[in-house]
């Protein structure tokens, strides 16, 4: 007699298959090479949204997918890091939209710490860009696997084989392209897959659709000349010919190592070879694998619950004016309001109304598997990079830290809002938008934030505004730098420094150091090495 499978076999089964099907991925570009537009078109195709722009709600009310905050509506850019969860394709994909602007790098960087791949978008005219370059040197760091798309082939642009070289000889990682454009710019037909042998037709309509693919059997088909015209298709023959005489086959391994980028060409504006691609990622992307941690490699699968806060959000639900924790799970099965351990400050925590987020719209979470993003509501006992887990405490890779390269004044305009003043900074510190610092020995306590990027300010001062009803005026300091000395407090007291370096202190007491140029700095880290000097 067959004896029935009990309910922790059941258990543990669904947790390898519900693990199996998840991609958690993020798209990293530099600004305006259409890293949102190709995150509106995945999700369009994925079924997720009716519109690319649009989110599907009960009451069919349109609302902005990725950029939810007024302000990136406003200015067209993405400010803070969003989670977007479909299914596609038998696949829970977890897309992690990233800001691309560097003034919000550093956002950037502590979602790439929470996904298992990334997606690089190119411009096919501009190539490898100064943000892409430091996006990508993150995920190599990581040894996450990226795949590339190469965008607005439509437009004019570059030869692929020169951006290819380009990718290989800059990234220092092998380009293996999976299709190959046929013409660009006007002359755009669509692309070939190089492995199915098909042509994809691009045909110029109000939706950018195309037609169904064309297999071609044999390039030499004379077929090709009546699909293509002659000049391209002799062209695609001689390009083909010179791939497959490199040796450009691509090696799934390799991919899965970081050591080599499957490329694709297509147009996101357009929706042209959009949907390819997502097969591919689905395909291609890997599933969540083990995490390191104090204790060595986590095993998603045979180890508790574990996981990490890589974001904190305020206000994305203007009506309770909540605090969101964002989760990323990295071991064993979540389920709803169960207990677990903050190492950091040795004690149990419930996490409450937990939620699949899709952009700022929430679904409540029975459970969750590894892979997966979670949103908690956060009662101010959750930091950036904290783990929390079950059964035997771990901390995972701590999550990097930037110095500031911006500084100012904040002053509240209002007396009469003091309290909400204080309150907007604390919560907008707690996300990491900005970080907060004071002079020890100044008669009045300056409020003064120090940030990555210069439109950190105006980002605090419009949602200071928007959601606290604080107005506030800004005033820039003359600091280029910022060190953490970590050194005793004597042997700073007794380091004798320029005048133009001002001490500080950060929201946790510690001293900090701020410097006018790059070259005080440099003097100072040869010249005073007793000061121990670090970044956050």
């Amino acid at each position: 007699m067959i004896t029935p499978p009990t309910e922790q076999t059941l258990a543990d089964q669904q947790l390898v298959s519900e693990t199996a099907r998840r991609r958690t991925f993020a798209i990293i570009s530099h600004p305006d090479a259409g890293k949102t537009t190709l995150t509106e078109k995945l999700l369009l195709y994925a079924g997720a949204i009716d519109l690319a722009g649009s989110v599907r709600t009960r009451k069919h009310q349109r609302h902005a997918t990725s950029d939810w905050m007024a302000m990136e509506r406003e200015r067209g850019i993405s400010i803070t890091s969003t989670v977007l969860a479909v299914d596609y394709a038998g696949c829970r994909i977890n897309l992690l939209d990233t800001p691309g602007h560097q003034d919000f790098s550093e956002d950037t960087y502590r979602t790439l710490m929470a996904v298992d791949s990334a997606v690089m978008v190119l411009d096919a005219a501009k190539g490898i860009e100064a943000q892409t370059r430091k996006l990508f040197e993150v995920c190599r760091r990581r040894g996450v696997p990226i795949l590339t798309f190469i965008n607005k082939l439509d437009q004019p642009g570059r030869e692929p084989l020169d951006l290819l070289d380009e990718i290989e000889q800059v990234l220092q990682i092998g380009a293996t392209p999976l299709n190959w454009p046929i013409g660009s710019g006007g002359d755009f037909q669509g692309v070939y897959n190089l492995s199915r042998r098909q042509v994809l037709r691009f045909t110029r309509t109000a939706h950018g659709a195309h037609r169904a693919p064309v297999q071609v059997a044999d390039l030499a088909d004379p077929a090709l000349e009546t699909l293509i015209g002659d000049a391209a298709a002799q062209r695609l023959r001689d390009d083909v010919a010179l791939l497959e005489g490199a040796g450009a086959a691509f090696d799934e391994a390799t991919f899965l190592r970081g050591e080599v980028t499957p490329v694709c060409f297509g147009s996101a504006l357009n929706n042209f070879g959009v949907e390819p691609f997502l097969q591919t990622l689905v395909e291609l992307a890997p599933p969540p694998g083990m995490r390191m941690s104090d204790r060595g490699l986590i095993d998603p699968i045979t180890e508790p619950f574990s996981g990490f806060v890589f974001k904190i959000q305020a206000n994305m639900d203007p009506q309770h004016r909540d605090r969101t924790a964002f989760i990323r799970i990295c071991s064993g099965r979540f389920t709803k309001d169960m207990q677990v351990q903050n190492p950091r400050l040795g004690r149990s925590i419930r996490l409450t109304r937990p939620s699949r987020m899709f952009a700022r719209e929430r679904e409540t979470v029975i459970e969750a598997f590894p892979g997966d993003v979670i949103g908690v509501t956060n009662p101010g006992v959750f930091a950036i990079g904290d783990t929390l887990c079950v059964g035997s405490p771990l901390t995972f890779t701590a999550i990097p830290r930037f110095a500031p390269e911006c500084f100012a004044v904040l002053q509240n305009r209002s007396l009469a809002k003091h309290k909400q003043f204080h309150k907007g900074l604390e919560q907008l510190v707690e996300e990491g938008v900005v970080q907060l610092l004071y002079d020890p020995d100044g008669l009045r306590r300056e409020t003064i934030l120090a940030a990555v990027g210069e439109l950190q300010f105006d980002v605090v001062q419009a949602r200071m505004a928007a959601e606290y009803n604080v107005e506030t005026t800004l005033e820039p300091l003359a600091y280029t730098a910022a060190r953490w000395p970590t050194c005793s407090p004597e042997v700073l007291s007794e380091t004798r420094l320029f005048s133009t370096i001002r001490q500080m202190r950060d929201s946790n007491g510690d001293p900090v150091l701020l410097f006018a140029n790059e070259w005080e700095l440099a003097y100072v880290e040869r010249e005073r090495p007793q000061l121990l000097l670090r970044v956050p």
